[in-house]
């Protein structure tokens, strides 16, 4: 019987960055599916998981775009987060059941501000049960599944925002700009407990991921309806502004494509490298003796060939 082939094969090279609003309900991998088969890009992924309950900002890289992906993996992330005081769940979230309850399910303005500022800056964080980390081989979600907790060692995390927005008798509103690596539902467990009770997070939507803000996201029933996605696609070197650009001439960008090292003006710093004719060529890094060197060169996605 002969094999089905896959459809992505018979896609064309696409490369660029589309900012997602990933509706609640789905995994951030089928959020990008549904991306990919609109584009019809061969090559995706995406730059830092929501779970199925989040909403919010997911920028989705294709082509040469996923070989940055981990540039805005690693980058600051900015999140309106809300908070359900008086029971907390197994999941840290709404999808969870409920393992305690307490009688405080309202604070004032005064403690609430209180505790947010107590856990503003560096903090040390245990990270979830409900994770995808790794304990021997398996995540922890899987083991939290089976009724197992395992000893996590607490991880730095920094709070560089711990914003109230809105304090009602039902709920409380957060703007929270953190680290990579930080759980939202775990920080609002840390701050009900600094305030004495209990709490899980009911609703997370993220708004910004690095550079990207969220006002400039598209849903996919939009993406769905556009009639060029094209317009949409945003370069790859949008996701590396915060690096220096490095102009090279036609004989410096040959010397890169071959393998050479150059001579370059400039600090030590990585660069953003563009041709003669101002095409992105890839990312190099400056020397202290001048010598530039290529740090990775996107040739697929490269026209000057």
């Amino acid at each position: 019987m002969a094999q089905k082939r896959s459809a992505k094969k018979n896609y064309p090279d696409l490369h660029g960055i589309v900012l997602l609003n990933k509706p609640t309900g789905i995994s951030s991998n089928l959020a990008l599916q549904k991306v990919r088969h609109l584009f019809k890009a061969k090559k995706a992924g995406h730059t830092g998981n929501l779970d199925p309950m989040a909403t919010g900002l997911l920028p989705c890289c294709f082509g040469d775009a996923t070989k940055v992906a981990h540039l805005l993996i690693n980058s600051d992330k900015t999140y309106v987060a809300r908070c359900v005081l008086g029971s907390q769940t197994d999941t840290g979230d709404a999808t969870g059941e409920v393992i305690e309850t307490a009688g405080i399910t309202q604070l004032s303005d005064e403690e609430v501000l209180s505790a947010c500022e107590s856990l503003t800056g560096d903090i040390q964080q245990v990270p979830p049960m409900y994770s995808a980390l790794h304990h021997n081989g398996r995540r922890l979600y899987e083991l939290a599944r089976e009724g197992k907790v395992v000893e996590r060692p607490p991880r730095k995390a920094t709070i560089y925002q711990f914003k109230l927005l809105e304090n009602t008798a039902t709920h409380i509103d957060f703007e929270i700009k953190v680290s990579k690596g930080t759980y939202i539902r775990t920080l609002l467990e840390d701050f009900a407990k600094a305030c004495g009770t209990v709490a899980h997070m009911s609703a997370l939507h993220r708004t910004a991921t690095g550079i990207f803000s969220g006002e400039d996201m598209m849903t996919l029933d939009a993406l769905s309806d556009s009639e060029n996605l094209s317009d949409h696609l945003i370069p790859m070197d949008g996701a590396l502004v915060e690096y220096p650009k490095q102009s090279l001439s036609a004989a410096q960008t040959q010397d890169l494509i071959h393998g050479k090292t150059i001579e370059c003006e400039g600090q030590t710093d990585m660069y953003r490298l563009y041709d003669q004719n101002d095409r992105f060529l890839g990312m190099g890094d400056l020397h202290a003796n001048g010598i530039l060197k290529v740090k990775k060169l996107f040739l697929k996605s490269y026209q000057g060939l």
